[in-house]
């Protein structure tokens, strides 16, 4: 890496002209040229900087373990991706779960279902679940960012996972961390949430257990799940901590719960580009810029 007071000149330098993130791309593709890829390195660069976008769902197969260190056995490991995927897809439409005109989000779900042991008997098919919902939402929101849909699965699967072993634990968690962090940004308001019954019917699950799939947009969602697959959670309360902030004149406006809740689970889509860098500092200011993974 380029040594600290050197990189944050030259960083500044570029950014002021309108080249923001030179100094950070080249430091990404030097790491990447490692072989092995060192996952650590990568995860912290992916903490402190946005992944540039021509690179990002390269790392995130390294990081979700999708591809393995080693950049030898890529191409092998995807074709053996490539063959899962088509067994898979090819007995769900033998055991005549799936069709031609079944959406690819409800064949990725089934396609997870059959491989965690959790697939339904056709008899008993319902309409999905709260956990289905999840999937669902994180699934839409994975088919927007990638084209291919055999990475598409993958993705979806692998963080998925990743993020119930990981973080499973600390979600029930994060309504508290929340209300913290909200109390040192602004405490009018978060009395006036509390006062009002609306901090108790946020859009946590929302938030929180489908990473703001359906919430935000896709350009700004992908940075946020650039945190939250290099393995922080914590990042997710700092961008509902910025929606807060940004919509405060509104919501203290705001006295019916069902309200509040309805505006931030359908909130405006032409600021969360700044809303999404705002939390990124907001996450940085209070749990300091990460020198490793947290």
């Amino acid at each position: 890496m380029v040594a600290e007071p050197s990189r944050n000149f030259r960083s500044a330098y570029y950014e002021k002209v309108g080249f923001r993130g030179v100094e950070e791309k080249k430091s990404l593709e030097i790491l990447l040229k490692d072989n092995p890829l060192d996952v650590e390195k990568l995860s912290t660069f992916s903490q402190r900087f946005p992944l540039p976008s021509m690179y990002r769902i390269h790392v995130w197969k390294v990081l979700l373990g999708i591809l393995p260190p080693h950049s030898d056995s890529h191409a092998l490991v995807s074709r053996y991706r490539l063959e899962q995927f088509d067994d898979v897809n090819g007995a769900l439409t033998a055991m005549r779960f799936i069709h031609a005109s079944t959406p690819a989000t409800e064949l990725y779900l089934r396609m997870y279902q059959l491989e965690s042991r959790q697939l339904p008997r056709r008899s008993e098919l319902r309409p999905p679940d709260d956990e289905d919902e999840n999937f669902l939402a994180i699934g839409r929101a994975m088919e927007e960012i990638v084209d291919d849909p055999v990475d598409c699965y993958w993705l979806i699967r692998c963080f998925i996972n990743q993020f119930k072993l990981k973080f499973g634990d600390s979600i029930p968690h994060l309504p508290k961390s929340l209300e913290h962090f909200l109390s040192q940004e602004d405490a009018a308001l978060l009395a006036h949430l509390k006062t009002s019954g609306a901090l108790r019917s946020l859009p946590y699950c929302l938030w929180f257990r489908r990473c703001f799939a359906g919430c935000l947009p896709e350009s700004s969602l992908q940075r946020v799940w650039d945190k939250v697959i290099s393995g922080s959670c914590k990042i997710l309360v700092f961008v509902a901590v910025e929606i807060l902030l940004s919509y405060k004149i509104m919501l203290m406006g705001m006295s019916d719960p069902d309200g509040v809740y309805n505006f931030l689970s359908n909130m405006p889509q032409e600021n969360t580009d700044a809303i999404v860098t705002k939390a990124i500092d907001l996450w940085h200011k209070h749990c300091g810029t990460p020198m490793h993974s947290v």
